[in-house]
């Protein structure tokens, strides 16, 4: 068998090796100086006035959806199209996620699918950029305004990624990030919550360290002594000052590493375009994707499979993995008194798979790859 491609790799160095071995030989190893320069690097790069560094883009998304006032009882819309830890942070709050359609093209929410799935329960939409593809931002936002509900970004795949020629990060009051491996920055895993709003931020640093008053910091920096306060019921969502030193040196490589990533999905796109069977990732200028995930959607006319191909891809030693999950068709979700009429999001997610992308992606890999596909799909 050929040497196996894989879906995805990190891109780690010597230079994030020596910033976690600096950050366990300080002896401040849990969320201390680091995270605060990796909080403030990410907002200079975002362009955000403040970040708050967690343990994962779960919390970051529970976090954001709490400070929002979201609870019991309330009704928050996002996709199905997502990884299940969307719906599930919804969920941690008590409210219940309610599914709204895809985009045919874009893959994320679609606007006009919106406001028929509000109600006087509804507190926030949660938009999802999915595999770094920004969603309609602007237009999300005025129907929030119009009906007096928050608007939450689930960013986890979107770090370097631009709508309207700004970073993700910045265009509204809560935005969520992931630094887990398959992203393209990583931290091993961790999550940043980007906001320019101070009271938000405030409570955003409280609930993550138990609800404590103050942070480790300012109390070990103190000359008197110094006793703690817990204002609310908090949650343990910190980032380790290891974590956060592997992503002060990553942030610094990413703007090359979405300029690399691209390189190869126009090389993926150049090659494949022809191909009359498959339909390949949208873009425009208004939304620039990262490139987190390269998607391809098998079209009806195929006389294959979604998965007769993947398993073929993967007999030439490339690994491939299912379309985005459809969160509502997942056990957690799909109850006896369920109904969802979600047709684009369902074929989506049966019909389409994710190729290899990562950086440094040799050039007789991306070949590989791609006369693989041609060679079954052509």
């Amino acid at each position: 068998m050929p040497d196996i491609i894989p879906i995805a790799k990190p891109y780690l160095t010597e230079e994030e090796a020596l910033a976690a071995q600096k950050a366990i030989l300080s002896g401040w190893v849990t969320q201390g100086p680091r995270v605060e320069e990796f909080e403030n690097d990410f907002a200079n790069y975002t362009g955000a006035t403040y970040a708050v560094a967690v343990s994962s883009c779960t919390a970051a998304l529970h976090l954001a959806l709490l400070v929002n006032g979201v609870g019991p009882g309330d009704e928050v819309i996002c996709p199905s199209l997502s990884f299940i830890a969307t719906a599930n942070a919804i969920g941690y709050t008590g409210a219940k996620p309610i599914f709204a359609e895809i985009d045919t093209n874009t893959l994320n929410l679609n606007p006009s699918q919106i406001e028929k799935h509000i109600t006087i329960r509804t507190r926030a939409i949660l938009v999802v950029h999915q595999i770094g593809l920004p969603a309609e931002i602007e237009v999300l936002s005025n129907i929030c305004r119009k009906h007096n509900l928050a608007l939450v970004e689930d960013a986890a795949c979107a770090a370097g990624s631009k709508y309207n020629g700004k970073l993700i990060g910045s265009h509204s009051d809560l935005v969520c990030f992931s630094f887990h491996p398959r992203k393209v920055i990583t931290t091993g895993d961790g999550g940043m919550i980007t906001t320019s709003n101070p009271d938000y931020y405030t409570r955003l640093k409280r609930l993550r360290q138990h609800g404590m008053s103050i942070d480790d910091r300012e109390r070990h920096g103190s000359n008197k002594i110094i006793k703690e306060e817990y204002l609310e019921k908090g949650f343990n969502y910190r980032m380790t000052d290891i974590q956060a030193a592997v992503g002060i040196s990553q942030l610094k490589k990413l703007d090359w590493l979405v300029a690399e990533r691209r390189k190869i999905a126009q090389q993926y796109r150049e090659a494949l375009s022809d191909i009359s069977t498959i339909k390949l990732p949208h873009e425009n200028e208004k939304c620039v994707s990262n490139y987190q995930s390269f998607s391809i959607y098998i079209k009806n006319n195929c006389p294959l499979t979604r998965d007769e191909i993947m398993q073929r891809l993967l007999s030439d030693g490339i690994t491939t993995r299912p379309g985005i999950m459809s969160a509502h068709r997942e056990r957690a979700y799909n109850t006896e008194n369920a109904t969802y009429s979600l047709p684009v999001t369902e074929d989506y997610s049966d019909r389409s798979f994710l190729i290899p992308l990562y950086v440094p992606m040799e050039k007789e890999e991306i070949e590989r790859v791609i006369l693989g596909l041609k060679n079954i799909l052509s």
